[in-house]
Parts: structure tokens; sequence; C-alpha cells
């Protein structure tokens, strides 16, 4: 039967009621996730185009107590507004909506609501309350998608949308994040589509333009236009379903029909409705996927809280306290689904038995038609969803709370008894105190719902009570039922005694029957279908015989010709079982036929039957033909009626025969036998029929009481078994003691062997301290032998140095608290005594037991310990510097005798200590103090950190400061080495050295400007001297001195370029730049220099770099012989850069390449390759000549790795 689905759906019907809800005008996508849930986010809304119509609602789990920023990071993957949503917001399409924090919220008239929370962080179900609300908003056009996360949150969610008919989305589980939810609800099978994020936009657009296209059914092969060729096709779909299943929806609501068929049309991208057709005559699985999407499997605990509130305080009192406690409570649940309606009945139920204090048996059947969701009641077990439905002390009472959801606990599952039902077909229970069928009736037709109510009339006692949706009535039937509440449509049974009746005239059909599903002929559109249909119409009408259709059982399905000869309509309830109507003479060999047929699959003949007419008896040949071909007919019988051909010869001799043998008087004797033998048999039929229907009835009791029984005879199987299990202990008690005694040695055994086998040595002593039993590892100790048990303790001469332990045993054994100590032999061995009170098993206290543990290792390894530790304290004091050890608490552990002397402080005022602690807190230095805090945790260490402490008596020091961690690989305390330098004396030396090094400079420079002055003086008197006015002989002396005070101006040069090296800090020098500026201060006439250095090369320099490079310029010229070119180039040569400067010259001959560098050397003033050099040292920077002789000289300067850049870079 159908399950329950949301009460305010719009139903047709004038039996049952319905609220109609505003229809809405787009589509409007929910979209749950968890963790995980950012990423699906993104990747949907960057494929989702940002015109297609639909409104996006998110509903991510966020954490409540802090503001969310979804919103801004989802607007950038999406040109559609994202909107934090607002409470009374009016939804629009192409927009994205997402939940605020610490909100729940719904939707209503395209507006949606906020609330708080009532329920704690961890119950809160968001995405199954937005999609419940978006169920009930748009019905069959609500669409839902869940994507990652973890837990269970949308899975009842996605169940209302699927049973409403809409669409669903879940994001495939090996493709989320988290798989939790996704894997959740495809367990469930609610999921509609399962795709990845990437493929679902596209779906989802087929599906919206499904839902809310031009046409206004379900799918466009469903119009309204085309309905009369789609009326067959429904039709034969239906035929299919009865025919595998055995289940009747022809009586179910066409618009709901046409609904689930659109939406497997659409799932599975068929073209129209007659393809569908034949792919679920081809396809068996899509029968059970159909029969699946028909059968609306929502429901939930405590549906219309108000309700059964109402029902548990108003109702149930007078039904449970008018029954005695021989009387069960019974009641039925047609149409459970998953059975949380039952069980929430059973809930209310014994909520009542317990106000009353009244104890009394209760019976709920629970039914269903589909045996899946039975067996899902059967375990009642619910997702953790449920919470949200169910209060919390209801959840702690009744159900058991496991690790993947909740379990109904067993008092409350006994109370429910399940079984499958066709409730069309099959007959109701009887008897009922309480009837509740919520939610049903609006799928049926406005006649099965006539012929339904007085069935539960039929089925409920007197004053039975009636328990319908809000959406549903009892129609028609005033007076088989009294309103109790009319909210929430609760009735009560009349006494009416004609309800049985109502029910006869009304016909419930019985197990084996089926109501014929009109047939309607396909026309596939061709220009001659109709002629080739009515040809072959016409030639079964002239040739073939009188024929029926039937199941495997013989009920009707189909009927051709005139078979009026030979069935007629049987007497009593109305029936299409062949058998109950084949014509006197029939019967019996066409049951036979069928059931051969059946069994054997061979065609099955009878001839010259005797049949009786209207026109008296008749020769009929009987034919029963399997059908065996595949398709929707399959398994079905094909019966064909023949009339016997009987010549007249035969007919005449025949009454001949008859005339000679007829006896009058015989003949009126047997006519009245027969006639009173069919009166007999009429009267029997009639009441084997009523009492047929009486055992019907009775028989489904009977079943219900058969599982009971059962169940107790499992009881009584389980008490057999215990009783059972407790003789044969007790006859086993002898063999059992008789064993002990086997175990009792075998453990002595054990326990003798576990105490050897631990090494340690141990002495069990009476209350006496005499010996009870010892190990051979005391031995060493006490000179024991096996002869000494019994003697006292003290009789036995140990070898253990200062031995007192009897004394302290006797303590131990008065005051019943171990103790422990150390102890240490004779031949210096270390042993660690723990004396125990020996307890029985019994806790009674029997003496006192000595264990020796051997801890001569540990005591030379702490002796070493402390060797190591004097020895790692020495070695720290005679180191100069100021050491200290801390903890990663900056507790002082160690500190050097250098730091006691240079800080005037003693161990007491430092040792144990925090380091901001000592002193006057000198060392409370912040940038200190956070550098020594991130040594231990993030494994570093610092070097050359400057400090100013002031320290009293001593003043104000400048120290330079180091720290590393000391690692314990042995995983013990990390710890931290702290070593201080004092600087503050070098700081002053440097001070006064700064100070007179600028007068120095000073001073210098004074010398260098009389010195030039003099020189400028010199030479300007030798320019006066006329050439011509001195002898030839003087003029090789007047150049001699011009020269040397030429060379003398060089030198003092030279001075005043290199007091400035290292004064003036390096840094970044671009290279070609400053050979360009170099040429332009040379100009040599006559010699080409070629600058190909890079633009973008930098070196790390002296500032004066340039004068290098003009040196070697000046060099190739001054010295170059037949001088043309000078070229400056450069190349990378494994991690290091190379600058190059080579010349045409006649080169630097191998034996002076080793002195060009040095002060002094050369013919000139012997100074600028020597200041070139230094000037590059300063840096790493290095120079060498590496020419030919006779090719021309080349000098290479070399850059290491990280002194050279490309500055663009």
């Amino acid at each position: 039967m159908p399950k329950k689905t949301n009460p305010d759906r719009s139903v047709d019907t004038g039996v049952v009621a319905a609220s109609i809800p505003e229809i809405q005008t787009f589509p409007i996508v929910g979209i749950g996730a968890s963790a995980g849930g950012l990423e699906a986010f993104e990747q949907f809304l960057r494929l989702v185009p940002i015109d297609s119509g639909a409104a996006f609602v998110l509903i991510p789990h966020l954490d409540p107590d802090h503001e969310s920023m979804l919103a801004d990071i989802l607007g950038r993957v999406t040109k559609m507004p994202v909107i934090e949503a607002e409470d009374q917001m009016l939804i629009q399409p192409d927009h994205v909506y997402i939940i605020p924090p610490n909100r729940m919220m719904t939707i209503h008239h395209a507006m949606i609501h906020l609330s708080m929370p009532d329920t704690v962080q961890g119950q809160r179900m968001k995405i199954d309350l937005f999609f419940r609300s978006l169920a009930e908003e748009l019905g069959d056009k609500a669409i839902g998608i869940v994507l990652s996360g973890t837990g269970t949150d949308g899975t009842l969610g996605l169940r209302a949308i699927q049973g409403g008919g809409g669409l669903t989305f879940v994001q495939d589980p090996n493709e989320a994040r988290y798989n939790g939810m996704p894997s959740s609800a495809i367990d469930s099978g609610y999921a509609t589509y399962i795709l990845p994020v990437a493929r679902m936009p596209a779906q989802l657009i087929s599906g919206i333009l499904n839902l809310f296209g031009a046409i206004p059914a379900s799918h466009p092969a469903i119009d309204e236009a085309t309905e009369s060729n789609n009326k067959g096709a429904i039709s034969r779909i239906l035929r299919i379903i009865r025919t595998r299943t055995g289940h009747d929806f022809s009586q179910y609501k066409k618009s709901t029909i046409t609904r689930r068929i659109a939406r497997r049309i659409s799932v599975l991208a068929i073209e129209d409705i007659l393809g569908y057709a034949r792919y679920v005559e081809e396809h068996p699985d899509e029968v059970k996927i159909l029969f699946r999407e028909i059968l609306i499997n929502v429901t939930s605990f405590f549906r219309d809280p108000e309700a059964f509130e109402f029902l548990k305080t108003k109702v149930l009192p007078d039904l449970i306290r008018n029954k005695n406690e021989y009387e069960s409570l019974r009641v039925w649940v047609p149409g459970c689904a998953t059975g949380e309606e039952a069980y929430s009945l059973a809930i209310i139920i014994r909520e009542v038995l317990e106000d009353l204090e009244k104890d009394c048996k209760v019976q709920i059947y629970s039914t269903d038609i589909a045996e899946d969701v039975i067996a899902v009641a059967r375990k009642g077990f619910y997702p953790p969803n449920i919470t949200a439905d169910i209060s919390p002390e209801r959840l702690k009472k009744y159900f058991i709370r496991q690790e993947t959801g909740f379990q109904v606990n067993k008092e409350i599952r006994e109370m429910v008894i399940y079984a499958t039902q066709d409730l069309i077909k099959d007959p109701p229970f009887t008897k009922l105190d309480l009837l509740s069928c919520r939610n049903l009736l609006i799928y049926l037709e406005s006649e099965l719902q006539s012929r339904l109510i007085p069935a539960f009339h039929y089925a409920l006692k007197p004053g039975g009570i009636l328990f319908l949706s809000s959406s549903e009535s009892i129609g028609g039937f005033p007076d088989l039922f009294k309103q109790i509440n009319r909210k929430w449509r609760i009735y009560e049974a009349s006494g009416i005694k004609n309800a049985g009746q109502i029910l006869m005239e009304t016909p419930f059909a019985s197990r084996d029957e089926h109501p014929p599903i009109p047939h309607y002929e396909i026309h596939s559109g061709r220009p001659d279908a109709s002629m080739i249909e009515q040809t072959k119409r016409e030639l079964l009408l002239a040739y073939a015989p009188p024929s029926v259709v039937t199941d495997d059982i013989g009920t009707i399905l189909y009927v051709h010709g005139d078979t009026g000869k030979f069935l007629r309509p049987a007497q009593g309830q109305a029936t299409l079982s062949v058998i109950e109507m084949a014509r006197e003479g029939l019967q019996l060999d066409l049951r036979t036929a069928i059931f051969t047929a059946k069994a054997q699959q061979t065609i099955v003949t009878y001839k010259n039957l005797q049949v009786r007419t209207n026109d008296g008896y008749e020769a009929v040949n009987l034919e029963v033909r399997p059908i065996t071909r595949s398709g929707a007919l399959h398994g079905n019988l094909i019966i064909s009626f023949h009339l016997a051909e009987v010549s007249q010869e035969d007919l005449i001799q025949k009454q001949k025969s008859d005339a000679n043998q007829i006896n009058p008087e015989r003949v009126t004797e047997l006519e009245q036998e027969l006639l009173y033998t069919k009166e007999n048999l009429q009267a029997t039929i009639e009441e084997m029929q009523a009492a047929n229907e009486e055992l019907k009835s009775t028989n489904e009791e009977l079943q219900s009481t058969n599982e009971e029984l059962q169940s107790t005879n499992e009881e009584l199987e389980t008490s057999k078994e215990e009783i059972q299990s407790v003789n044969e202990e007790i006859m086993s008690v002898n063999a059992e003691l008789q064993e002990k005694i086997i175990q009792l040695d075998g453990i002595q055994s054990d326990m003798k062997n576990l105490l050897s086998s631990t090494g340690i040595g141990t002495i069990f002593l009476d209350v006496n301290l005499a010996i009870r039993w010892f190990t051979p590892e005391t031995a060493i100790l006490y000179r024991l032998v096996s002869s000494d048990v019994g003697r006292p303790l003290s009789d036995i001469k140990s070898l253990i140095l200062n031995d007192n332990l009897l004394e302290e045993a006797a303590v131990v054994l008065d005051s019943l608290v171990p103790k422990e100590k150390e102890i240490q032999t004779t031949d210096n061995r270390w042993f660690l005594v723990r004396i125990l009170p020996y307890r029985t098993l019994k806790n009674v206290i029997d003496g006192v037991v000595l264990s020796f543990i051997d801890i001569n290792n540990r005591k030379r390894a702490e002796e070493e310990a402390v060797r190591s530790r004097e020895y790692a304290e020495n070695i720290i004091d005679t180191i100069r510097e100021p050491l200290l050890v801390l903890d990663n608490d900056l507790t002082v552990i160690s500190v050097s005798q250098s730091y006691y002397q240079m800080f005037l402080t003693s161990p007491v005022e430092t040792e144990g200590k925090n380091l901001i602690e000592i002193g006057n807190s000198q060392w409370s230095i912040p940038h200190l103090i956070a550098l020594l805090h991130t040594i231990v945790p993030e494994k570093t260490s610092f070097e050359d950190v400057t400090v100013n402490v002031n320290i009293p008596g001593i003043g104000e020091k400048t120290l330079i400061l180091n720290a590393r961690c000391i690692w314990n690989k042995k995983g013990g305390q990390n710890l931290i080495l702290l070593a201080m330098e004092d600087v503050s004396e070098l700081k002053r030396t440097k001070e006064a050295f700064h100070e007179a090094n600028n007068k120095l400079k000073l001073l210098s420079s004074l010398t260098r400007h009389d010195i030039i002055n003099q020189i400028s003086v010199i030479l300007s008197t030798f320019d006066l001297i006329d050439a011509e006015s001195i002898p030839e002989s003087f003029k090789k002396w007047v150049q001699i001195s011009i020269d040397a005070c030429q060379k003398m101006e060089a030198s003092i040069g030279f001075t005043k370029e290199y007091e400035s090296f290292g004064t003036i800090s390096s840094g970044w020098q671009s290279v070609s730049p400053l050979i360009d500026s170099a040429v332009s201060e040379i100009n040599p006439e006559g010699v080409s220099i070629e600058n190909q250095i890079p633009k973008n090369i930098e070196i790390y320099a002296e500032p004066i770099l340039r004068k290098v490079f003009s040196t070697l310029m000046e060099n190739a010229v001054r010295h170059g012989k037949n001088l043309t070119r000078i070229q400056f180039s450069a190349m990378e040569q494994e991690g290091r850069y190379l600058i190059i400067c080579e010349d045409d010259g006649g080169g630097i001959p191998e034996d002076q390449k080793a002195f060009i560098f040095n002060h002094g050397y050369g013919t000139h003033t012997g100074i600028g390759l020597f200041l070139g050099r230094e000037i590059l040292s300063i840096t790493g920077l290095s120079i060498t000549e590496c020419g030919v002789q006779g090719t021309g000289a080349r000098f290479e300067i070399t850059i290491p790795s990280g002194k050279f850049r490309n500055h663009e870079t």
C-alpha cells in the first residue's frame, strides 16, 4: 500500500479534504552540506548558469559562535547575488541564500523564516528541517541536494522531497571529501541522482525544465492533449506491475501515477511514455523500481504531535480504562511504511498504561504492501535525525543509542507485530479498538475510498477509534462514525449492524482477485496502423475461439469473444476466478487442466466435455495453453473453449439407446433424489461460504496469534535450554571439583615458574615471620635451602649490610602499610626490597611478603649520571663565559662559576628560580624572553643577540647572548643552554679606537694637504724654469725630480683612498654602468673599449668598485704593446659569476704573474692592482690573471654564489 506523505498535499476527491498550497512559479533548490561542503559549494555555483531562473538556498553546518564569511567567499565564484538570509526575506530567482549561524530555517509561501534552535548543537538537523518545509511548500516541484558532510543530516529531508514527487541529488560518495551524509542518503534509498558535483548543474537544469516547463505536466511526454494515447500506455504499465508483483494500482490516483512515471522517464531520458512502457516490459528490474516509486515512503515519529497528544490524553485513557486484565488492546496500522507511526502509538499507549498504573496486553498489527519497508520497521533501527521528532525524555526511555543511530527498545518492539498485507485485496483485521490510517486515503480514488471506510468500520468494535490525518475524512458515511475531533480527524465507530452489508455491497476483493483493468488499444501513429489493427481484430473474431487470459491460479485478466456458454457469474461475493465461474460439467476438468498446464508447462486438452448450458447439455472441447514467451504475459495461461462437432447419426443413435433404457419411475425417483441432493448441496455451499468469510477473518487473527505463540515458544525453548544447562552444571560439579585439584597443582607450578622467571627474589613469611616459601633468587641475600621452610627468618644469617628487615616486616604486619627501601649486600650489590602484607583470597592478613629487585645496574647508572653531571659542571665552570642551563619554563637548572663571579651572586639566589626573578629582574627583557620561549617548541636557536643589563653593585653591562636547545635523545626533558659574553670593555675600546681613528684621519688629511701643496709648489717651480736657460746636463735631473714628485703625489692619493676601506658599507653595485663611467674618464686614443656586461647584473661589493675597472684599463693602456682593443665580458660558471677583462696587447710574462698584485710591484706606482685586489677581497671577491703572453692580458674577477644577482628578478 502507499506510504505516508505530507498531509497538506492537494487531493481532488470528495472523501478526502485537502489544502492547496500556492503554486510556486520558479524553482527553489535546497542544498545541504557539512564538513568539506565549501569546496563542493564553490564547484557547484561556478558551473550553474546565472540565468537559470532558480533560487538556491544553502544550508551548511556553521559555527554558532562566529560570524560567517561564506557569503563573501561564494560571491567570488558566481555572478549571482549571494545573500545571508534574513527573517521574512522573500526569495527571488537567480539569487543564492545562505542560512545564518545559530539559526534554523524554513520556507513558507516563498518567504524565509528563521528561528533560534531549541536543541543542543549536535542534534540540530538544519538540512532536514528546511528540506521538509521545502517539500511542504513545493510538493512534486521540490528539489533537494546533499553534498559532502559527516553524519546523516539531510536523509529524512530527502525522503520528504522524494515522497512528495520531487527531485533529489546526492554527491557521489567517492568524490565527496566526507561521505557520511551522501552515503546515508544513498543507503536509505532517497537519491534520484548520484552524481559528481561537476555533472549536477546540467542534470539539474534538465530537471527544472521538466518540472517548470511550459507544459504543466510532470514531463513533456504526458500532456493532456495526448491523454487518450497515453492512457493505454499507463494501463499497459499497470498491467505489467500487477502481473509481476501481484499488486493492482488501477484504483490509485492517476495524477500520482502519472507523476511517478514521468519522473522515471526523466531519470532514464526516455523520449515518451510509450517508449517507457516498452522499457518496462523489457527490463524486469524497472518494475521493482517503479513499484517502490509509487509506494510513497514518507512518515515520521509523532507526525502532527498535537494529534498524538490529543489521542493520548483524551481518547486512549477511556479505551484502556475499560479493559479488564484478560482483554487485549487491539490496534491496526495499515500502510505503516518503515514503522515510525506504529512505534509512536506503542510509546503513547505505554505511557498511558503507566499513568493509569494498569497492565493489559497490547497487540499493534502494523502492515504494509512492501516487504522491504516491513523489514526495516521490524528492526526498529533509525538514523540520528529522529531527534528532531522525539523528545529527549522519550529517546532516553524508549530508544537505545548506538553508533549510527537509535534502536527502539525491546519492550516497545514486542508490542508491534509486522506483516505484509495488501489493503485493497486482503481481508482486514477485526475486533479492533484503534485503527490508525493516516495519509493513505489521499492517494486512492474516491471509489476505493468508499469501499475502505465501511471496511474500517467492519474491522472496529463498536466504540472503536478511527485515526485519520487532517487531510482525510470519512466522506459519505457519517452514519458509521461519530466525530470526536474535527481538526485531527478522530472518529468513534457506531454500533450500526448493517456495516457488513455495506461492505458486501462494495466488494472487498479476496486474496485471489484482481479487478479488471480496461483494455486500451495503443496506436503507433502510422497511417495504416488502424487498418492493420482492425484486420487483426476481425480475424480474431472470425477464427479464434472464445478464450480468456488468466494468471497462474486462474484469475481472469482478459476475455476474448462470447464466453457466456462456458462461464457465468458465480453466486455470492463477486469473483474473477475462472474455476468458480465455470458452468456445470466444466469445473473439475478445468481445475485439473490449469494445474497440469502450470506444473508441466504444456498444452492440456479435454474433448467432448458435457457442459450444462441454457439449452441443455452441449459437448465442449477445452484447451489450456501456458504463455512461455517473454513479455508482460509471461507465466499466464490462455484458456480456449470449442463447441465439439457431433454428427446427426451419433445423436439419433444416442437417443435410441437412451429410449430403450429409460424407466419413467426410476427417472422420477432419481430426479427427486437429485433435487434433494442439490438443495442440500446448495445449503451446504451457502453455509460454507458464510463460514469461509468468518474463517478468513479468524485466520488473520490466528496468524497474528501464531506469531505471538511462536515468540512464546522461543522463550520456552530458551527456558528449557537454560534448565537443561543448569542440570548439566549440577551433574558436572563433582567432576569439576575433582579437576580443581589438578588445576591447583598446575597453578602452583605456574606460579613457581612465574616467580622464578621474573628473576625477583621473594620470601613468604607467616604471622610469626617464619619462612613459608621462597624463590631460588633469594640465595644471594640469604643462604636458604628447602629444609629452611618453617624456620624463623631470624635464624638465617643474611648478606645484607645493616640488616633490619625483620623489624620493618613486623611494622608492616602491624600497620598493614607497605614499605620500600634500598639495601646493599656485603659484595657491594644493590637491591630494592618491598615489604607487603600477605592477603588471602578472603582478604585475611596471614603474613608478609619480601621481594628483592636487583637494582645494581640502575644504581651504577645513577652513579655514572652523577659523575657525568659533575664532569659537565666542571667543564662549565672552567669556561670563561658565563653559562646558564634553563628548562622550557626558563627555570634555572644549573649555573657556571663564571656567572656567579661576573654577577656577584650565589646558587641560593639563582638555581631553581625563574630567569626573570634573578637579581633585580635584569633579565626581564621582552624580546629576549620571547626568543627563549621559542627554542624548545620550535627547535630553534639564536646567536649574537646584544642586550644591556643593569647589574646590582656593578652597573650596566653590554652582553652578547647565544642560546640553543640541549636535546634529550632518551625522551627526557629538553633544556636550554644560554651563553653570554661581556663585551662592555670591547665596546668601550671600539668607541675609543673610533675616536682615535677619526683624529688620525683628520691629521692625515691635513698632512696630505700640506705635502700636496708643497709638491705643487715644487712642480710649479720646475714649470717656471726655462728649459733653454739650464744646461742640458741639468734637464735630466729636473725630469727625475718631476717624476719623483708625481710619484709622491700618487702615493699620497693612495693613502687617501686606502684609509676608507671597510669604513663605508658595501652594497649591490651595477657593473655595466660603472665600467662605462670609468671608460669616460680614461678616453684612450686609438684603443677600442667594448662593454658586453649585461645591464641587469649586480654584484655585492665596495662603493669604490669603479677603481678596479679603471685600474685594469689604465694598466692595459700604459703597458700594452700595440694595444688596439679592451673587452669586458661576463659568464656564469658552476654557481659562480665571472667578469673578464681582456686585451690584445703583449700580455704579462709568466714569471711576473705571481707578483703583479703585490704592493709596490711594477714600473709605475705599484699600488693599482694591489688596491684593486684589496677592494674586491673586502666582500669575498677575487681576481686572477690567466692570459697568455703574446696574445694579451686576461683578468678574471670571480664572484661567489649569493654575491651576484639579476636586479630585474
